[in-house]
């Protein structure tokens, strides 16, 4: 390890050690990366979770007295559970330029190229204090995240910008789709199958309403057209579906999971509500009439707010400069961008590797973007003493 990125991949190495798969506690992890700040001079604050088996982390090198750039990004990673890896995941390993582990590139490559920038930062004069803020939970629906937003502004500082390091290969992304899910769960009535008019079957009406989400799924391809995008629309899938007992029996329950990649500006409140007047006009009456205990439950399991900056706001003008590029790109994966920019603080995407080798068996990241990416966060530091 030599050269000007030794510090990053041994940073990089130590983080990935840590199995941060979204169901295990982080706080190892955020102790070891409080601890490493400390021996920096560097004071953070953790943020627990309800049940404190997480946190986040907020720390803030430079001037306390004003709003600074933050830079976001999550510790946890995904399974591993069912992939065929070459190597332990959970020790980084090095070949031919690229170092493989889980989450070196989503995205603890990103992590360690802030901490190794860490002592530059505090060498500097800097007039605009830098921010960090690690995350837990990202992974199940950028959930660890809305906590420390909330106290933006209150009992943390709300920042002037946003960099999320999530993997953009260093380009600048402004916009990305937001997923939001929702759960639906029928409610029929029991019969013995011979005498199946005396029950509500759960599938049945279930099944009508997977139809309703195809014409919805038809209506927004031609209706949140954006050619920016790959699939240059918002999409709809249904993703899970459980019912039924035995097949003697006229199925009571029938449970739908189905997601939404929302474009910038979609409404997806008039699509619920579609949904929901379908069932109440099309389902429910026909059901009650055999049944009248019979319910249809919609409810909203999670929601990221699509993301879409001011391509001439500072925090995007900012990035272009500092990653030397004159264009920003659109990606259709989510972030906690959007709820960022939500809780007041504008956000641009930004970060090192190349989301084609996230979440995959044997995931790597080239040593070559962790060196950009060292090289934009000294631009940055540049930048923050003027």
């Amino acid at each position: 390890m030599q050269g000007p990125t030794h510090g990053t991949k041994e940073l990089l190495a130590r983080l990935v050690a840590f199995d941060t798969t979204s169901h295990k506690s982080n706080i190892e992890i955020q102790r070891f990366i409080e601890d490493y700040l400390a021996q920096h001079g560097v004071t953070c604050e953790l943020i627990a979770s309800e049940d404190g088996a997480k946190v986040n982390l907020f720390a803030t090198i430079g001037p306390g007295d004003r709003p600074g750039v933050a830079l976001s990004g999550h510790t946890d990673v995904v399974p591993v559970t069912g992939q065929a890896w070459d190597s332990d995941p959970f020790h980084m390993i090095e070949k031919d330029g690229l170092l493989y582990g889980r989450g070196t590139t989503d995205m603890k490559g990103f992590l360690a190229c802030v901490l190794a920038a860490v002592p530059d930062f505090n060498r500097r004069n800097l007039k605009t204090p830098i921010h960090l803020a690690f995350s837990y939970d990202e992974e199940i629906g950028c959930v660890g995240v809305r906590p420390m937003i909330a106290r933006l502004g209150k009992t943390l500082p709300k920042p002037r910008m946003v960099f999320v390091g999530e993997p953009t290969s260093m380009t600048v992304v402004d916009a990305h789709k937001g997923p939001v899910r929702w759960q639906v769960t029928v409610s029929g009535r029991a019969a013995h199958s011979s005498m199946a008019p005396l029950g509500v079957n759960a599938i049945h009406y279930a099944s009508a309403i997977i139809g309703e989400l195809k014409r919805i799924e038809q209506d927004l391809k031609t209706t949140t057209r954006d050619d920016r995008f790959d699939p240059p629309y918002a999409t709809l899938q249904v993703t899970e579906i459980d019912g039924g007992t035995a097949s003697n029996i006229v199925p009571v329950t029938c449970a739908i999971g189905f997601e939404i990649r929302a474009t910038p500006g979609l409404d997806v409140d008039a699509i619920e509500a579609r949904l929901q007047d379908f069932v109440s006009e099309d389902c429910l009456p026909e059901m009650r009439t055999i049944a009248p205990e019979a319910d249809i439950d919609i409810r909203t399991s999670n929601r990221v707010p699509p993301f879409g900056a001011d391509r001439s706001s500072e925090v995007v003008t900012l990035a272009m400069k500092l990653a030397g590029h004159n264009s920003t790109h659109a990606v259709s994966y989510a972030t906690e961008a959007g709820l960022f920019q939500d809780g007041g603080a504008p956000s641009v995407v930004c970060g090192p590797g190349d989301i084609a080798q996230a979440h995959t068996a044997n995931e790597w990241i080239a040593i070559s973007e962790l060196e950009k990416c060292s090289a934009f966060l000294k631009r940055l530091a540049d930048w923050a003493e003027t």
